[in-house]
């Protein structure tokens, strides 16, 4: 409701994941380059980590704008699955036909033979876990297993898993070790710098339209940005979302450190004002 205010043609802080806002940030870039090389060399796994709104679920969302024609995808978002029933999800979004009834066995016969199909018309599958951390071991070994699909020159299918921290820990597990040894990239986001996190908000700032001489936030409010953010890209969202909505309200163009500070309270970010303050 504030675009127009502002001079923007849409609002520039959405926390949805849409690539046309993908700030290539190190970080970000480097996450990128690793999962579309990973997918092109055909190395069968590949391992990307980040806290809660560090930006994975953006990455992705780029990485599908830059594959070719010759690349299938399945994407499995509901992790709290069986072995059966994830081999099932993963037939079921690549639009393979099933019955419900059929032995686990059965199923990955079919997927098998689909991929073989698939390598034949030079197509390259990719199968890409969301929210991996929440997979038990028992599922992650049965992934492990599909990793096996493969011709005498090449992986079958390549298996993107994604999640929190906590994904490293889990595939550190002892009977989680083959698949351990199988991952042949492995890239952590970290959050953005304080440089990273100015240039961030500019750099969406400017898709979203604005291209007037005057900032819209000061220097100061920028960095009272990044102590409340951390340089976690969601938060930062958040906290420029709610701070150009209360400028609005106010009629305020210019966003000053008392808003930010203000509305960073509001979303209980409270404990980064001890930060602040020192």
């Amino acid at each position: 409701m504030y675009e127009a205010f502002y001079g923007l043609k849409e609002s520039p802080f959405n926390v949805t994941p849409d690539s046309k806002f993908f700030f290539p940030s190190e970080k970000h870039t480097e996450a990128l380059d690793s999962l579309i090389y990973a997918i092109n060399e055909r190395k069968g796994f590949a391992v990307i980590t980040g806290e809660i709104g560090s930006g994975k679920t953006t990455v992705w969302h780029t990485l599908l704008n830059r594959l070719d024609s010759g690349t299938k995808l399945a994407l499995i978002t509901n992790t709290h699955l069986t072995p059966k029933q994830m081999v099932m999800a993963i037939l079921d979004d690549l639009e393979v036909s099933f019955k419900d009834r059929w032995t686990k066995v059965r199923l990955l016969t079919l997927l098998n033979k689909f991929l073989l199909e698939q390598a034949s018309l030079g197509f390259n599958v990719v199968l890409v876990i969301d929210e991996a951390q929440n997979l038990s071991a028992s599922v992650l070994e049965e992934v492990r297993m599909l990793s096996n699909l493969e011709t005498d020159r090449e992986k079958l299918i390549q298996i993107i898993l994604m999640g929190q921290p906590e994904l490293k820990e889990i595939l550190e597990l002892e009977e989680l070790k083959q698949l351990r040894q199988r991952i042949a990239v492995y890239y952590h986001i970290y959050p953005l710098s304080e440089s990273e996190t100015k240039s961030y908000i500019e750099h969406r700032l400017k898709v979203a339209g604005y291209n007037d001489n005057i900032f819209l936030f000061t220097s100061s409010a920028l960095e009272h940005i990044y102590l409340y953010s951390r340089g976690v890209p969601r938060l930062i969202n958040t906290i420029c979302d709610r701070a150009l909505l209360t400028g609005f309200v106010r009629g305020r163009k210019l966003i000053t450190e008392e808003i930010i500070d203000e509305v960073s309270k509001e979303l209980e970010l409270s404990e980064a004002c001890s930060v602040v303050s020192k």
